[in-house]
């Protein structure tokens, strides 16, 4: 009988490992990011880690898809401190498990219709580059797209919002 029992346990334990294993990755591909080409306008707001306190600017950026790849460029433009523009590339793996170098934690279509995807990798944050968590929340829809990072120190437990861009489609350039 214990031997029927052993028996009955392994392969539970086998079924239970195997549906694990089974449960989906998630995964991202270029289409998530199509909706958004074009050019958006807002803010960023970001924590001064030197005063503790949130700091609101306004920013904007458009969006190009390179060819039929997997590569975006985000030119970012902030139109009260130009010294600040920039263009930045987002890489989509092959595998569409990864963001760049951050591995996408999930991907989930809201009732409202907005795709958000969440991102998290090792790195360094902060004045003096504490080994952190970053996390990248991508709030996706055809009007509205909202990108947060996220912080979490090594040895702590909670997470602080780093910046956070809050975009509206540009109304001129969506006619």
């Amino acid at each position: 009988m214990t031997h029927l029992r052993t028996g009955i346990t392994l392969l539970l334990l086998l079924l239970g490992s195997s549906l694990l294993l089974a449960q989906k990755t998630p995964k991202v591909a270029a289409k998530d990011f199509n909706a958004l080409i074009g050019s958006w306008q807002g803010s960023l707001t970001y924590l001064d880690y030197s005063s503790g306190k949130p700091y609101t600017m306004p920013a904007n950026v458009a969006v190009k898809r390179i060819g039929k790849t997997n590569s975006f460029i985000f030119s970012n433009s902030y139109p009260d401190e130009m010294s600040a523009n920039s263009a930045d590339t987002l890489h989509l793996s092959a595998d569409g498990q990864f963001i760049g170098t951050a591995r996408v934690k999930s991907r989930t279509k809201l009732a409202n219709g907005t795709l958000e995807i969440v991102t998290e990798e090792a790195g360094l944050d902060g004045n003096d580059d504490q080994p952190a968590t970053l996390r990248l929340i991508y709030s996706i829809s055809p009007s509205t797209f909202v990108m947060r990072k996220e912080v979490q120190f090594t040895g702590t437990t909670n997470w602080i919002k780093r910046h956070e861009y809050v975009y509206k489609k540009n109304e001129i350039a969506r006619k």
